[in-house]
């Protein structure tokens, strides 16, 4: 199919079937963490990483724990390392507007606030704050939700998880909210800790049982050799000791990342000529996941499966796909022959590029 027939997509010519960008594997042998990653590494690409809570890895049907890849590093101070809690948002700490001399981790001061006069604050994750959610599907100024009942760091994040999206999260989000009167800290969706993916990814997602260590919070006395994290049928998170023998989850990749200069129409006619298509992104986790690897790429930026038709005057994904989760740099407006690309560095977000411009690419392979 050559890329000019992506408009008979819109007239229902064709149709696609959703591609999950990475695959879970159940495997049922018990093993230690350290022997089921190199299981992993062997047979698939490595324990699993988690993205957000979309995913299908909670579909796996197992009533026993279950190793993911996670696991913590020593507590050490150099080892804390800030995240934000929706997946796809990146810390800068240049943009970071704290407060003179933090954020320091005295106290175990791992999660973030927002103060009254818009400074950021650390603060221990146990204490109860008011918070700030964000919800993604409501549009601006409307998707910001100041709660003021208070509630720990984690109680926050479970409760805008459940009513909205997340907590607020990202440089630009804050800069939205810059109005907005709060009256007391406030906790935003910023926290430090030392957990680390076997497989090297930076995703920040987080999903704690309800008052485990994981916010940032440094292991209890008997809990400090479980350092190893499993999935538990609920499809929360458990500390567990990583010597112990338990089932695990694997993953692998489903894009790839094409290191050849090519034009949008041509890297689209590559992609489902030896794969499938170019890649889409539908959620934080996706755009998290494909981000990592558009780092690799030898060009500034990375051809995505979105495009912009001035026949019916929106962007679309090519995998017939709405865009509803965005990432756009502000560059989103109407366009005819132009199609959308990821900045390889800075916060990866999307631009409008002339379909001529020559790039890397990420395909999908199912």
């Amino acid at each position: 199919m050559q890329w000019s027939q992506v408009l008979l997509i819109l007239m229902g010519q064709f149709s696609f079937l959703t591609c999950q960008l990475y695959e879970y594997h159940f495997v049922k042998e018990n093993k230690s963490w350290t022997e089921a990653q190199k299981y992993c590494n062997e047979h698939h690409k490595d324990l699993a990483t988690v993205y957000d809570n979309t995913e299908g890895l909670y579909a796996t049907e197992h009533k026993e724990e279950a190793w993911i890849g996670l696991h913590n590093l020593s507590n050490r101070e150099e080892n804390w390392v800030w995240h934000w809690s929706l997946p796809g948002e990146e810390y800068d700490a240049d943009e970071s507007p704290w407060n003179p001399g933090e954020p320091n981790n005295l106290h175990s001061e791992h999660c973030a606030t927002i103060e009254t006069h818009k400074r950021w604050g650390n603060s221990p994750c146990g204490w109860t704050r008011p918070f700030i959610c964000y919800n993604a599907k409501n549009p601006r100024p409307s998707r910001f939700h100041l709660n003021n009942d208070p509630k720990t760091w984690a109680e926050a994040q479970t409760y805008c998880r459940e009513h909205h999206t997340d907590l607020i999260s990202g440089h630009s989000q804050l800069k939205e909210v810059q109005n907005l009167t709060v009256a007391t800290s406030t906790w935003i969706g910023l926290f430090s800790d030392t957990w680390t993916w076997a497989a090297g990814s930076d995703s920040s997602f987080r999903n704690w049982e309800q008052g485990r260590p994981g916010y940032g919070a440094l292991n209890p006395a008997g809990l400090r050799q479980k350092k190893c994290a499993v999935l538990k049928n609920s499809g929360k998170w458990a500390l567990a000791d990583c010597t112990s023998e338990k089932p695990f989850v694997c993953y692998e990749d489903k894009v790839i990342l094409i290191k050849e200069d090519m034009s949008w129409g041509e890297a689209l006619d590559y992609c489902r000529e030896n794969y499938y298509d170019l890649v889409s992104i539908t959620s934080p986790g996706e755009q998290q996941y494909v981000q990592e690897k558009a780092q690799e790429a030898g060009t500034p930026f990375v051809w995505l499966g979105l495009r912009y038709t001035c026949t019916l005057g929106f962007w679309f994904w090519i995998s017939d796909e709405v865009v509803e989760y965005k990432k756009w740099n502000g560059s989103e407006t109407d366009s005819c022959d132009h199609s959308g690309a990821m900045d390889r560095e800075g916060k990866h977000q999307w631009f409008k590029k002339p379909d001529e411009m020559k790039f890397n690419f990420i395909c999908t392979m199912c």
